[in-house]
């Protein structure tokens, strides 16, 4: 799959990159994210170290290494945060990641913390790059516990990280959700086991409540757009996930 512009008007564009491999985790594609503003560019979970160089490659088609102002982590999983090191040494961005994180960070090399920004529990509003101003939203529990969202209120896309997470087989690289009774077996086990429980899907459905969003954005899978986004906020709703299916011994209580 090529590189895919989500949006783009009026000198804002917000983009779906092309790593072209699985990534980390074998027939499992992690998406990377670019929002350039003016020439300056934010990536959003930048990916793990064997992806790096060709998110490198795809990234230099709209902006240059010294005009990324900001990387967003959604968490701390190595599929997000092992390439972070390199780009590190090749921009100037700072790092935003929850705080609560901020102590693990460094047992991925990271010797020089100066330049990360612990995002509150309760989330922030900020200005990542000249004129971008986006909302960082809180997303405990779903599945980390200091998940973050982005939402972007000039294109409407709502950045959700493992939120609408996607389990695809290798052979299907469809960029969008366009139906999404077909989408649900890719994401309903993954779901029902990563996510915290149905009270953290409550707390976040009430967080984005307000929102006006068109698109949803996972960390892996495609994107889901138009009638598809109520349709997996309903069905998300009322998922019974994570510690409401625990039980004696270790053991999930199955659906």
């Amino acid at each position: 799959m090529r590189n895919v512009e989500l949006f783009g008007a009026l000198g804002h564009r917000f983009i779906l990159l092309n790593e072209s491999e699985p990534g980390e985790e074998d027939g499992i594609r992690s998406n990377q994210y670019l929002i350039v503003r003016d020439g300056a560019g934010v990536l959003l979970d930048p990916g793990g170290f064997g992806v790096m160089p060709q998110v490198l490659a795809e990234m230099l088609r709209y902006v240059k290494p010294d005009r990324i102002e900001a990387i967003v982590l959604s968490h701390q999983d190595p599929d997000i945060v092992g390439g972070l090191s390199t780009w590190l040494e090749l921009t100037p961005a700072e790092i935003y990641v929850s705080s609560i994180w901020m102590r693990f960070l460094p047992h991925y090399g990271l010797r020089d913390m100066s330049r990360f920004r612990g995002v509150p529990d309760e989330g922030m509003e900020c200005e990542l790059a000249p004129g971008l101003k986006l909302r960082i939203l809180p997303a405990h529990f779903l599945h980390s516990e200091g998940q973050i969202n982005v939402y972007d209120p000039a294109s409407r896309i709502l950045f959700t990280g493992d939120i609408g997470a996607a389990m695809m087989p290798i052979d299907r690289d469809e960029a969008f959700v366009d139906d999404f009774a077909a989408h649900l077996p890719y994401i309903e086990g993954f779901h029902r086991r990563y996510m915290g429980s149905n009270r953290a899907i409550r707390c976040w459905l009430d967080t984005i409540a307000g929102l006006d969003i068109d698109m949803i954005a996972p960390q892996h899978g495609p994107i889901y757009r138009g009638k598809a986004v109520g349709d997996f906020l309903a069905w998300l709703g009322k998922l019974e996930c994570g510690i409401d299916l625990l039980e004696a011994g270790g053991c999930f209580r199955k659906a």
